[in-house]
Protein backbone atom coordinates (compact mmCIF):
# COMPACT_ATOMS: atom_id res chain seq x y z
CA UNK A 1 0.00 0.00 0.00
CA UNK A 2 2.94 2.31 0.80
CA UNK A 3 4.49 1.44 -2.36
CA UNK A 4 0.95 2.58 -4.60
CA UNK A 5 0.97 5.52 -2.31
CA UNK A 6 4.06 6.66 -2.61
CA UNK A 7 4.37 6.02 -6.63
CA UNK A 8 0.90 7.95 -6.60
CA UNK A 9 1.96 11.04 -5.19
CA UNK A 10 4.95 11.13 -7.32
CA UNK A 11 2.59 10.90 -10.31
CA UNK A 12 1.11 13.88 -8.99
CA UNK A 13 3.60 15.70 -8.45
CA UNK A 14 5.42 15.17 -11.95
CA UNK A 15 2.30 16.31 -13.34
CA UNK A 16 2.32 19.27 -11.13
CA UNK A 17 5.49 19.73 -11.95
CA UNK A 18 5.58 19.55 -15.56
CA UNK A 19 1.99 21.45 -16.18
CA UNK A 20 2.64 25.22 -17.09
CA UNK A 21 0.26 27.52 -15.31
CA UNK A 22 -1.61 29.71 -17.92
CA UNK A 23 -0.57 32.65 -15.52
CA UNK A 24 3.15 32.05 -15.83
CA UNK A 25 2.85 33.43 -19.42
CA UNK A 26 2.06 36.77 -18.30
CA UNK A 27 5.01 39.24 -19.20
CA UNK A 28 6.99 36.83 -20.64
CA UNK A 29 8.40 38.13 -24.14
CA UNK A 30 7.17 37.22 -27.45
CA UNK A 31 7.42 37.18 -31.13
CA UNK A 32 4.28 36.30 -32.36
CA UNK A 33 0.92 34.68 -31.16
CA UNK A 34 2.63 31.47 -31.25
CA UNK A 35 4.45 32.12 -28.37
CA UNK A 36 1.28 32.67 -25.91
CA UNK A 37 -0.89 30.36 -24.72
CA UNK A 38 -4.49 30.62 -26.14
CA UNK A 39 -5.46 32.69 -23.34
CA UNK A 40 -2.79 35.34 -24.00
CA UNK A 41 -2.08 37.52 -27.04
CA UNK A 42 1.47 38.97 -28.09
CA UNK A 43 1.05 42.57 -27.62
CA UNK A 44 3.31 45.68 -26.91
CA UNK A 45 1.62 47.13 -23.61
CA UNK A 46 4.56 46.99 -20.80
CA UNK A 47 6.72 49.97 -21.64
CA UNK A 48 10.43 49.03 -22.33
CA UNK A 49 9.97 45.77 -22.38
CA UNK A 50 8.98 44.68 -26.29
CA UNK A 51 6.22 42.49 -27.17
CA UNK A 52 4.92 40.27 -23.93
CA UNK A 53 2.35 38.09 -23.49
CA UNK A 54 -0.67 39.22 -21.75
CA UNK A 55 -4.19 38.96 -20.94
CA UNK A 56 -6.73 41.01 -22.43
CA UNK A 57 -9.78 39.48 -21.93
CA UNK A 58 -10.99 36.72 -19.43
CA UNK A 59 -10.90 33.33 -20.10
CA UNK A 60 -13.62 31.58 -22.15
CA UNK A 61 -15.46 35.02 -22.61
CA UNK A 62 -15.26 36.33 -25.86
CA UNK A 63 -14.22 40.22 -26.22
CA UNK A 64 -15.41 42.61 -29.25
CA UNK A 65 -12.88 41.14 -31.16
CA UNK A 66 -14.76 38.08 -32.71
CA UNK A 67 -13.94 37.78 -36.08
CA UNK A 68 -16.88 36.10 -37.88
CA UNK A 69 -19.38 38.43 -37.09
CA UNK A 70 -19.40 39.36 -41.01
CA UNK A 71 -17.52 41.26 -44.07
CA UNK A 72 -13.88 43.36 -42.26
CA UNK A 73 -15.58 47.01 -41.94
CA UNK A 74 -13.18 49.73 -43.53
CA UNK A 75 -12.71 53.32 -42.29
CA UNK A 76 -13.84 55.21 -44.56
CA UNK A 77 -17.55 53.28 -44.18
CA UNK A 78 -17.25 52.09 -40.35
CA UNK A 79 -14.72 53.02 -38.21
CA UNK A 80 -14.06 56.59 -39.79
CA UNK A 81 -18.04 57.55 -38.30
CA UNK A 82 -17.71 56.09 -34.82
CA UNK A 83 -14.04 57.81 -34.41
CA UNK A 84 -15.56 61.26 -35.19
CA UNK A 85 -18.42 60.67 -33.33
CA UNK A 86 -16.82 59.70 -29.95
CA UNK A 87 -12.83 60.35 -30.11
CA UNK A 88 -12.62 63.66 -32.84
CA UNK A 89 -13.89 66.45 -31.12
CA UNK A 90 -12.18 68.08 -28.46
CA UNK A 91 -9.85 64.99 -27.98
CA UNK A 92 -7.83 63.24 -30.91
CA UNK A 93 -8.53 66.00 -33.98
CA UNK A 94 -7.24 69.52 -34.95
CA UNK A 95 -8.72 70.40 -31.35
CA UNK A 96 -6.75 68.38 -28.56
CA UNK A 97 -7.91 70.79 -25.53
CA UNK A 98 -10.19 67.72 -23.93
CA UNK A 99 -6.90 65.30 -24.07
CA UNK A 100 -3.50 67.25 -24.38
CA UNK A 101 -3.16 64.76 -26.77
CA UNK A 102 -1.18 66.04 -29.43
CA UNK A 103 1.18 62.58 -30.38
CA UNK A 104 -1.55 61.20 -33.24
CA UNK A 105 -4.66 62.45 -34.40
CA UNK A 106 -8.09 60.37 -35.01
CA UNK A 107 -9.26 62.20 -38.05
CA UNK A 108 -7.69 60.84 -40.82
CA UNK A 109 -6.31 57.13 -41.90
CA UNK A 110 -2.81 58.55 -42.06
CA UNK A 111 -0.82 61.58 -42.67
CA UNK A 112 -1.42 63.53 -45.36
CA UNK A 113 1.63 63.45 -48.26
CA UNK A 114 4.15 65.45 -46.62
CA UNK A 115 2.69 66.16 -43.43
CA UNK A 116 1.83 70.21 -43.05
CA UNK A 117 -1.11 71.55 -41.22
CA UNK A 118 -3.81 69.33 -41.65
CA UNK A 119 -1.91 67.13 -39.13
CA UNK A 120 1.99 67.68 -39.71
CA UNK A 121 2.71 64.50 -40.47
CA UNK A 122 1.32 62.84 -37.19
CA UNK A 123 0.18 59.29 -37.40
CA UNK A 124 -3.63 58.63 -38.04
CA UNK A 125 -5.69 55.53 -37.22
CA UNK A 126 -4.24 53.44 -39.36
CA UNK A 127 -0.53 53.48 -37.19
CA UNK A 128 -2.69 53.66 -33.77
CA UNK A 129 -5.36 50.48 -34.80
CA UNK A 130 -3.75 48.36 -32.43
CA UNK A 131 -4.20 50.95 -29.90
CA UNK A 132 -7.75 52.27 -30.58
CA UNK A 133 -9.28 48.76 -30.76
CA UNK A 134 -6.93 48.08 -27.02
CA UNK A 135 -8.82 51.02 -25.76
CA UNK A 136 -12.42 50.53 -27.54
CA UNK A 137 -12.95 47.42 -27.20
CA UNK A 138 -10.67 45.36 -24.78
CA UNK A 139 -10.23 47.81 -22.00
CA UNK A 140 -13.37 50.22 -23.11
CA UNK A 141 -12.00 52.88 -21.12
CA UNK A 142 -12.35 55.64 -24.32
CA UNK A 143 -13.81 58.05 -24.45
CA UNK A 144 -13.25 58.19 -20.60
CA UNK A 145 -16.28 58.73 -18.09
CA UNK A 146 -17.44 61.14 -17.69
CA UNK A 147 -17.99 62.75 -21.29
CA UNK A 148 -19.93 64.85 -23.25
CA UNK A 149 -19.37 62.57 -26.62
CA UNK A 150 -21.21 59.69 -27.68
CA UNK A 151 -19.90 57.02 -25.96
CA UNK A 152 -20.13 54.16 -28.82
CA UNK A 153 -21.92 51.11 -28.25
CA UNK A 154 -20.88 47.64 -27.91
CA UNK A 155 -21.97 46.52 -31.91
CA UNK A 156 -19.70 49.64 -32.63
CA UNK A 157 -16.84 48.77 -30.70
CA UNK A 158 -17.35 45.13 -31.93
CA UNK A 159 -16.80 47.13 -35.46
CA UNK A 160 -13.41 48.57 -34.10
CA UNK A 161 -12.23 45.43 -33.21
CA UNK A 162 -13.27 43.72 -36.55
CA UNK A 163 -11.59 46.42 -38.12
CA UNK A 164 -8.32 46.13 -36.74
CA UNK A 165 -8.34 42.36 -36.49
CA UNK A 166 -9.14 42.35 -40.39
CA UNK A 167 -5.88 44.80 -40.93
CA UNK A 168 -7.61 48.06 -40.58
CA UNK A 169 -8.53 48.07 -44.46
CA UNK A 170 -8.60 51.62 -45.78
CA UNK A 171 -11.96 51.33 -48.22
CA UNK A 172 -13.81 49.20 -50.42
CA UNK A 173 -11.70 47.73 -53.27
CA UNK A 174 -11.14 50.58 -56.05
CA UNK A 175 -12.00 53.65 -53.91
CA UNK A 176 -8.56 54.71 -54.28
CA UNK A 177 -5.33 55.31 -51.85
CA UNK A 178 -5.82 57.50 -48.56
CA UNK A 179 -5.51 61.00 -48.76
CA UNK A 180 -4.83 61.89 -45.60
CA UNK A 181 -7.39 63.62 -44.21
CA UNK A 182 -9.68 65.19 -46.89
CA UNK A 183 -13.41 65.87 -45.87
CA UNK A 184 -14.55 63.25 -47.88
CA UNK A 185 -12.06 60.70 -46.20
CA UNK A 186 -10.27 59.96 -49.78
CA UNK A 187 -13.28 58.13 -50.96
CA UNK A 188 -13.92 58.34 -55.09
CA UNK A 189 -17.11 59.87 -54.67
CA UNK A 190 -16.53 62.51 -52.50
CA UNK A 191 -17.81 61.03 -49.20
CA UNK A 192 -21.25 61.08 -50.91
CA UNK A 193 -23.19 57.53 -51.26
CA UNK A 194 -24.22 57.59 -55.03
CA UNK A 195 -27.61 55.99 -53.97
CA UNK A 196 -29.82 53.67 -56.12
Amino acid sequence: MKKLLASAAGVVAFTVACTIDVADFTGKTCETASDCPDTHVCVAVRQGQGRTCEVLGLPGIPDAGEIDAGPVPTYCDDVQPILAASCVSTCHGADTSGSNQTSFRLDYYAPPDGGGADGGGLPGAFAKAARIRARTSVFQDMPPSPTTVTLPTAEQRAIVARWVEGGAPFCDAGTGEPDGGAADGGRADGGVDAGP
